[in-house]
């Protein structure tokens, strides 16, 4: 399956218009229900395993944030077969009370895995909480980059930010 076939597919089951408020605060008139490609078994699993091939060499671990980036990061570790932590947004007071679940973070080059990007505001904080945990992070992947100035903010947190399809993919094939 191609690239082109993904975001016919990906835009075809969550692209909504209207008007919505983004995580940035941000109006849009577009937006991508992220939630309707990660709620399908099959896209999912294409989308991971496309998503797979993009990980870069020497990662150890795979981090999803917490809650649009579980789904995909699980998909992504079975094609990948890295392990996985769990980013929650702020930990827990009770169980392990661990800000990131799953796999050991600390002193491991760590990938972290989102859903969307729009201004890269949620991978820049969980990026941070992990690099006081100890991890390395110095690379992200996601399946949508809304193309708004994420991959900047990212980078000035030197962070490369890699994507599986970009808003001007999921427009090209409008």
């Amino acid at each position: 399956m191609t690239d082109s076939d993904l975001a016919r597919q990906v835009r075809a089951v969550s692209r909504l218009t209207g008007e919505f408020t983004l995580r940035s605060g941000r109006v849009a008139n577009e937006y991508f229900d992220k939630y309707q490609f990660e709620a399908d078994p099959v896209l999912l699993d294409q989308l991971a395993e496309a998503m797979a091939v993009l990980i870069p060499e020497g990662t150890e671990v795979l981090a999803g944030l917490e809650m649009g980036g579980i789904a995909v990061v699980t998909a992504v570790a079975r094609h990948a077969k890295l392990p996985t932590a769990f980013v929650r947004k702020e930990a827990k007071k009770y169980g392990t009370a661990r800000l990131a679940e799953g796999a050991e973070v600390a002193g491991r080059r760590v990938l972290v895995v989102e859903d969307v990007v729009t201004s890269g505001g949620q991978v820049v904080i969980s990026t941070g909480d992990l690099r006081k945990l100890g991890a390395h992070v110095d690379h992200a992947l996601c399946v949508i980059d809304r193309q708004e100035g994420g991959a900047q903010a990212l980078a000035a947190e030197g962070i490369t930010l890699r994507a599986l399809l970009t808003r001007a993919d999921l427009e090209a094939v409008a």
